[in-house]
This record gives structure tokens, C-alpha cells and sequence, in this order.
């Protein structure tokens, strides 16, 4: 994420933020990025939003650099998507219709789901206190403009713990927060 919160487009275009490919403008240095490392470490499940998961899907399924990830479950939380649209050979996917079946299953759910792009979704998770940890990469830019985690609306407090941080040459700083309960 950009240090104002913006999370739109860092690899890109696609969803047409004028600054899109902001992640490509900094210096790539690998243990800036070995947070995905360690995510993928602890982590027992993926969630995506619909978007996220039609973007991510078809390319992750076939990446050597994503190999991983093809035999964890997979949770795409979509009130549109139909299970024949599902990419085939990405193992277990499951769709989620609403905020009440994501609760249900991080009361049953055996560890730690992470969330990949997402940003709509996130937001909507952060806001029914459905998160309990964040995981964040924040680049040294200001964009002003695009989507974030992190809602406006006016909420109670939520407290965070630092849990890990990080800083690199680049610029790009790992901070790790539990959401204080």
C-alpha cells in the first residue's frame, strides 16, 4: 500500500488508477517481498473478492512462482458467481454468499486465511471485525486517489499491536498489526 492507503493498481493498469504500476516504480529488493514468503508459511486457506479471484486465478493456477497455493483451499466470497465459472485444477474453491457464512467459517476454520488483493472485500472484513490481523507493505508514495483497506466511515476505536516490523533500503516498510480484541 501507498503511505495514504491506496492499494488500487500496484502492478498496473487494470483497474485504470492514472498511477497504476506504482509497486514497479521502487527498487525490487527480495527481502522487502519476504512477507509473501511467510505469509504462505502459516497460512491454511486464501480468500478473494470476485474480481481478485477472476484476475489471480487463471495465472495463479499455472505459476511455477504460485505453486503453492494450488492445493489450499480457496474462498471466493461473491454474491454473482457461478460454480461453473470456477477455473478447473486450483483444487478445493468454495464460494461465499454473505459476511455471515466468513463468519461462520473463521469460527470452524483450523488456521490463519489470508486475503490476496481483495481490497473491497478486505474493507468490508475490517468493518464486521472480521480481521484479525494486518500484513502490510507500505511504499514510499503518496497517491491520493484509489481503493484502500481501511474504510472512512466513522467506527468505534480498534486497537492494534505491533506484532513485526521492518525497514528496507527501498524504502518499503513490513509492519505486522494484531487486531487488539
Amino acid at each position: 500500500m501507498s503511505v495514504d492507503g491506496v492499494v488500487d493498481s500496484p502492478g498496473g493498469t487494470v483497474e485504470g488508477h492514472r498511477s497504476g504500476g506504482w509497486v514497479l516504480g521502487t527498487e525490487v529488493l527480495p527481502e522487502a517481498f519476504s512477507l509473501k514468503d511467510e505469509e504462505l508459511a502459516e497460512t491454511t486457506a486464501l480468500m478473494f473478492g470476485r474480481r481478485s479471484y477472476a484476475a489471480f486465478a487463471p495465472i495463479w493456477r499455472d505459476s511455477p512462482d504460485h505453486a503453492a497455493y494450488r492445493d489450499l483451499p480457496k474462498y471466493v466470497v461473491s454474491t454473482t458467481l457461478d460454480t461453473d465459472t470456477l477455473v478447473d485444477g486450483w483444487g478445493e474453491i468454495t464460494i461465499l454468499r454473505s459476511s455471515e457464512e466468513i463468519a461462520e467459517l473463521k469460527r470452524s476454520a483450523g488456521g490463519p486465511i489470508f486475503i490476496h488483493g481483495s481490497a473491497e472485500l478486505a474493507r468490508r472484513l475490517s468493518e464486521a471485525d472480521l480481521i484479525d490481523r494486518y500484513h502490510l507493505l507500505v511504499f514510499p508514495v503518496l497517491l491520493a486517489a484509489g481503493k484502500s483497506v481501511f474504510g472512512r466511515a466513522d467506527r468505534d476505536r480498534q486497537n492494534l499491536r505491533l506484532r513485526n516490523s521492518a525497514v528496507y533500503s527501498n524504502g518499503v516498510v513490513k509492519l505486522i498489526y494484531d487486531v487488539a480484541h
